[in-house]
């Protein structure tokens, strides 16, 4: 009964507007403002804020629209699984990755055996890409240690210690390895505090009896390596994500014993959808090619 109005209303809080909500829809303006309209006016509310141009959820509105997500995610679901028959023809697949280095090659594998299927990969700290996984933005993530949910089917890709890294220049970089005793009166340089890796970190310190010195947090890896090229501090990475870069050394830690574990993730009753059952198969099948190599 309320189908076309509850479909109005999502497109509307989706896009942000009433005219990018038609032109999604293939609808003109004036029928999707009169489905919102005449949702409104049935429960005497107000959905949208509207001032000029600017379109924006009123706080009930917010609250429809989290309900909405569902509702048609749930048919996008029921509509995937009635064409599963298309074998992946089209489609399109969102991954987040708090470092996307680790499946690259996966994502290659896939789309040369589903070329008609897009991609999309976004970074984010682990700590948001599991909101993703949560709330229907991605299909699939990859993040670190993830949480023992039942909601969730992972694969664990691969597994790396920590490194510190410093500037060429200081006095650290002498040294081809380094104990966290090394580090206990050094200025260090922190990621977010969603990250996997400065939560291993600080574990590793308490340990130790050492309160880590932290100067900076910043956002993301680039930043980490600017902040730590620049001279302010040290920084912590896995042994892969610090790649090469000509300003900076690593330097293994003799005594930092945890291992970062990163895992691709979706949700259980999402796996069996089309691009991410795939996307799960390219997966498996990637690690066995590389234990068999």
């Amino acid at each position: 009964m309320y189908y076309a109005q509850f479909r109005a209303f999502h497109a509307v809080a989706t896009y942000g507007g009433f005219s990018k909500a038609a032109n999604e829809l293939g609808l003109t303006q004036p029928a999707i403002s009169d489905q919102v309209r005449k949702l409104e006016e049935r429960f005497g509310i107000l959905l949208f804020n509207r001032h000029k141009r600017l379109v924006t959820p009123t706080e009930l509105g917010q609250a429809l629209f989290e309900i909405t997500k569902r509702q048609f995610e749930y048919e996008k679901q029921a509509i995937e699984l009635l064409s599963e028959s298309q074998k992946l023809r089209v489609g399109h697949l969102n991954i987040t990755a708090d470092s996307p280095l680790h499946i690259i090659q996966t994502v290659g594998d896939f789309r040369r055996k589903h070329p008609g299927v897009s991609v999309s990969l976004k970074v984010a700290n682990s700590q948001n890409a599991l909101y993703q996984i949560f709330d229907f933005t991605a299909d699939v993530a990859v993040l670190a240690e993830p949480p023992g949910d039942d909601r969730l089917e992972f694969i664990p890709l691969r597994s790396d210690p920590l490194v510190a890294f410093v500037e060429n220049s200081h006095p650290l970089a002498q040294y081809d390895s380094i104990t966290l005793e090394h580090l206990r009166e050094e200025a260090l340089v922190f990621r977010e505090g969603g990250s996997r890796t400065i939560q291993t970190i600080k574990q590793e310190f308490a340990d130790k009896g050492i309160t880590p010195k932290v100067v900076m947090d910043v956002d993301g890896l680039e930043a980490l390596k600017d902040a730590v090229a620049a001279g302010i501090g040290v920084g912590f990475v896995t042994q892969p994500e610090f790649g090469y870069d000509r300003r900076l050394k690593a330097i293994p830690i003799e005594d930092c014993t945890r291992l970062l574990t990163e895992s691709v993730v979706c949700m259980k009753d999402r796996a069996h959808l089309g691009a991410i059952k795939a996307f799960m198969q390219a997966t498996r099948d990637y690690i066995k090619n590389k234990s068999d190599a």
